[in-house]
């Protein structure tokens, strides 16, 4: 699980917004410019179910499950490749039956393919981008920044 360390900088009863702070982590990333975090923002506000009823000012853990990221970085990086190559030897096969080079068939089928699959990718995004398991949630509360005022009756 990635964790990372959050001031509420606003809340209501179902939603959270949350202030982070990039982590070393996001600097070694080769997707860190595409993630919402360009321009070398150091910080990032991002939106979670308010379960643990946090209010603005408190100091929160922030979670999100390494499966889902996995899954992720498949769709994005291996997924297009494998299409590709598919597309290539598909292209290799069905040159003769249109009268075409191999090579020319295999690059305009593998790049076609290629193609193909950054629109499953997008078609994907929207449709998990849903569900609860690819969000971030609140962990726990760690401590209240801002103090709360005290009531003399």
């Amino acid at each position: 699980m990635i964790t990372e360390n959050g001031i509420v900088t606003s809340a209501n009863a179902s939603t959270a917004w949350v202030k982070t702070i990039r982590s070393s982590a996001c600097e070694s990333c080769s997707s860190r410019d595409t993630c919402g975090t360009a321009d070398n923002q150091k910080e990032m506000i991002i939106q979670v179910q308010n379960t643990l009823m946090v209010e603005k000012g408190d100091k929160v853990l922030v979670g999100l499950e390494t499966r889902p990221i996995m899954i992720l970085t498949f769709f994005l990086y291996v997924f297009p490749v494998i299409l590709m190559i598919i597309g290539a030897l598909t292209g290799e096969k069905i040159a003769p039956y249109f009268g075409m080079e191999p090579s020319f068939s295999s690059v305009i089928t593998g790049f076609l393919f290629f193609g193909i699959a950054f629109f499953i990718i997008r078609v994907k995004h929207n449709s998990l981008s849903r569900k609860k398991e690819y969000k971030p949630f609140l962990i726990r509360k760690i401590s209240s920044v801002i103090p709360k005022p005290c009531s003399i009756s």
